[in-house]
C-alpha cells in the first residue's frame, strides 16, 4: 500500500514519518520547495524530540521520501492524507483554504480509486465539502471514479508527538464503510495488532470528537486557574487542592496544574473554532466561551500579580525563563509569555529572555519589542543584573537550576515561578522573593 501525506508541518511531518516506521511506504508532499530540500537533508522545520532519529532512520532505509510534485502525488498513491494547516480566521473559525485547495487539486487528478483521510483540525461537516469539491471536479472531466473521505483527527502533543502516535489512546476513524475501515486498520496495522482502541463512527462524528477533546482540556485548564486565583485570596494552598481533586477518579490529576494559562496550536484555536461551530448552529456554547475568557485573563492576573509585588515595575528588569507555550517545543503560538512580555514592556519593564528552543521564533513574534529585549544564551547570564525572576515555561532545566548561582547575578531577589516548580524546595524562600501560582 502506498501512502501519501499532503503537507509536512506538525501534523502531517509526524504522520509521515511514524507511518513510516510502522513498515509503510510514505511520500510526504509540500508545495515549499526549501522545505523539501531540507527534509531528505534530515533538516526539520520543527523542534520535536525523537523525530529527527526515526526520520533519519526511514530515509535511509528509503521507506520514506519528499516531493513538492502533488499531481505525482495523487496518482500514484492509494491512501492520501490532508495534514494541511487550518489556521483561525478573525472570527475564530478554521480557515480552511489549504484543505479544500488540496480537494480540488485531487478531483483534478484522481485516476483510480482513492481514501482521502482527513488529519487536519477541521470544522464539524468539512468532510463533506471535501467529498463534495472532488466529487465535482471529477464530473467537470466527464469521469467516472470512486473514493471515499475519512475524518482520521490526530491527537497529537507538542514535545511528546511520536510517542503519541506510537502509543495512542485512541485512533478515530470516521467512517463506517467496510470499504475504508479495513484500509485504514492496515494503514494502523501496528496500533491494530496491539490492541490499541479504535473507535469508527461517521464523519461528523469523528470531526465532533477531536474539538470536544481539546475544548475540554482547555475548560480544565481554566478552571483550577481560576481556584488558584481564589486560592491566593482566601489562604488556600492549590497544589493540595487539585491533588486532593485529583484522586477522584472522575476527576483525574491530569490537566489540574495551576499556571499562567493554555497556548500553543491546538488549545486556542480549538476553543475559539468550536464556539464558532455552535454560533453557525447556534447553540451559544457557555462553558468553552468562559474557558476562553479566563486563559486570557489568567495571563493578564499574572502581570499584575508581579505588579503588586514589585510595586514599581517602570525601569525594572525582569529574566524570563521560557519562552515556549510548554517544554520540548518550540512553539511559541499564543504562549503565555508573549502576553507577559508585551505588558510588561508596556509598563516600561526591560525583559531579558532565555528559553531552549523558543528564542528563533519569540525573536520574530516580539519584533516590535525588540529593543526592550535582550535574548541570553542560559539562564545564569538571563539572571544577570535583574530585579526579579519569571519562570514562565517548565523546561526540565530550570528545575534543576543553582538557585544560589541565580541569586548572586541578580541586582534584587524576586522571583515568579507561573508554574510552581520550586515551590517545595526548602532554600526557595531563604534566597527569593518567592511567588507561586496559588500557594502560600
Amino acid at each position: 500500500m502506498k501512502i501519501a501525506v499532503i503537507g509536512t508541518g506538525y501534523v502531517g511531518l509526524v504522520t509521515g514519518v511514524c507511518l513510516a516506521e510502522f513498515g509503510h511506504q510514505i511520500t510526504c508532499m509540500d508545495i515549499h520547495e526549501e522545505k523539501i530540500v531540507n527534509l531528505k537533508k534530515g533538516i526539520l522545520p520543527i523542534y520535536e524530540p525523537g523525530l529527527e532519529e526515526v526520520l533519519a532512520r526511514n530515509y535511509k532505509e528509503k521507506r520514506i521520501d519528499f516531493t513538492t510534485d502533488i499531481k505525482k502525488v495523487i496518482k500514484e498513491h492509494e491512501v492520501l492524507f490532508i495534514a494541511v494547516g487550518t489556521p483561525p480566521k478573525e472570527d475564530g473559525g478554521a480557515d480552511l483554504k489549504h484543505v479544500l485547495e488540496v480537494a480540488a487539486q485531487i478531483g483534478q487528478n484522481i485516476n483510480e480509486y482513492k481514501v482521502i483521510v482527513n488529519k487536519s483540525t477541521v470544522p464539524v461537516g468539512t468532510g463533506k465539502k471535501v467529498e463534495n469539491i472532488i466529487f465535482e471536479e471529477i464530473n467537470k472531466q466527464n469521469k467516472k471514479i470512486n473514493f471515499d473521505v475519512v475524518s482520521n483527527p490526530e491527537f497529537l502533543r507538542e514535545g511528546k508527538a511520536v510517542e503519541d502516535f506510537m502509543h495512542p489512546d485512541r485512533v478515530v476513524i470516521g467512517s463506517k464503510k467496510e470499504k475504508v475501515v479495513e484500509i485504514l486498520k492496515e494503514v494502523y496495522r501496528v496500533l491494530y495488532l496491539n490492541q490499541t482502541p479504535f473507535v469508527f463512527t461517521n464523519l461528523e462524528t469523528a470531526e465532533m470528537i477531536k474539538y470536544a477533546s481539546n475544548a475540554f482540556l482547555a475548560v480544565k485548564i481554566s478552571f483550577i486557574n481560576e481556584v488558584a486565583l481564589l486560592c491566593e485570596k482566601v489562604g488556600a494552598n492549590v497544589q493540595d487542592v487539585a491533588k486532593a481533586m485529583g484522586m477522584d477518579g472522575r476527576i483525574s490529576s491530569k490537566f489540574l496544574h495551576a499556571g499562567p494559562g493554555y497556548g500553543g496550536s491546538c488549545f486556542p484555536k480549538d476553543t475559539k473554532a468550536l464556539v464558532h461551530i455552535g454560533e453557525i448552529a447556534e447553540e451559544e456554547l457557555f462553558v468553552v466561551k468562559a474557558a476562553i475568557e479566563a486563559n486570557e485573563k489568567q495571563k493578564i492576573k499574572m502581570v499584575k500579580k508581579i505588579e503588586k509585588e514589585v510595586k514599581e515595575v517602570k525601569n525594572k528588569t525582569f529574566a524570563i525563563l521560557g519562552l515556549s507555550f510548554k517544554p520540548e517545543t518550540d512553539d511559541m503560538r499564543d504562549a503565555p509569555a508573549l502576553t507577559i512580555i508585551e505588558e510588561l514592556i508596556k509598563l516600561g519593564a526591560n525583559i531579558k529572555a532565555y528559553c531552549p528552543q523558543g528564542i528563533k521564533e519569540a525573536k520574530w513574534r516580539l519584533k516590535l519589542y525588540k529593543d526592550n529585549i535582550v535574548y541570553c544564551d542560559n539562564e545564569y547570564e538571563c539572571a544577570k543584573d535583574t530585579d526579579g525572576i519569571i519562570l514562565i515555561t517548565e523546561w526540565n532545566q530550570f528545575r534543576g537550576m543553582d538557585l544560589k548561582k541565580i541569586k548572586n547575578n541578580m541586582k534584587d531577589n524576586y522571583f515568579f515561578d507561573l508554574r510552581n516548580v520550586y515551590f517545595q524546595n526548602l532554600n526557595i524562600r531563604k534566597l527569593f522573593k518567592y511567588f507561586g501560582v496559588g500557594v502560600l
